[in-house]
């Protein structure tokens, strides 16, 4: 099973992306992380945490083993170009491109369905009832009993908070 992860417009070329990603295509995802973190490009950080949410979909959506994920493919393209210019003499400008690239990883199993784990389902809560809460603007409806959500005292004016002494201003501009 093919697991995906993307990333868009990360503010490096892909020209320079492109020199981690292809040090690291076939490896074992654990392996591709510990080889990142030994990496002094700039675009390693990126790479490193796409590949732990690529892990990450793949051990909690569709409850594949760590263990046995390898990088089937890295995809690198150009993102955003931001078009800036540089001044030059004789009151002249040259074009210059900032690029970005979008990144996807494509996570393949080594040994189809081996520790694979069952999707676990969620269940929605439900009242004695048997039916679902629902709710009516701001109170809640769980069977037969009403749930209200906290009520804030209202300020009176003129009143004096609990707990503030008598002659100090608590932001007002007037005083008490």
């Amino acid at each position: 099973m093919k697991v995906h992860a993307s990333l868009k417009n990360v503010r490096i070329a892909p020209r320079k992306v492109r020199l981690v990603t292809h040090a690291i295509v076939g490896m074992e995802a654990r392996e591709a992380l510990i080889q990142l973190e030994s990496m002094v490009k700039k675009s390693f950080q990126p790479i490193r945490d796409l590949l732990k949410s690529a892990v990450a979909n793949a051990t909690n959506n569709n409850g594949l083993d760590e263990a046995n994920l390898y990088i089937w493919e890295i995809r690198v393209g150009d993102g955003l170009r931001l078009k800036r210019s540089l001044p030059r003499a004789f009151g002249r400008a040259t074009p210059l491109l900032r690029r970005g690239s979008n990144v996807t990883i494509i996570l393949e199993e080594k040994i189809e369905g081996k520790n694979r784990v069952a999707k676990k389902k969620v269940t929605p809560v439900v009242s004695e009832s048997g039916k679902p809460p629902v709710s009516e603007g701001r109170e809640t409806k769980v069977g037969h009993r009403t749930i209200k959500p906290e009520v804030k005292k209202e300020i009176i004016k003129g009143a004096k908070p609990a707990g503030i002494p008598a002659g100090k201003k608590m932001f007002q501009r007037k005083a008490v």
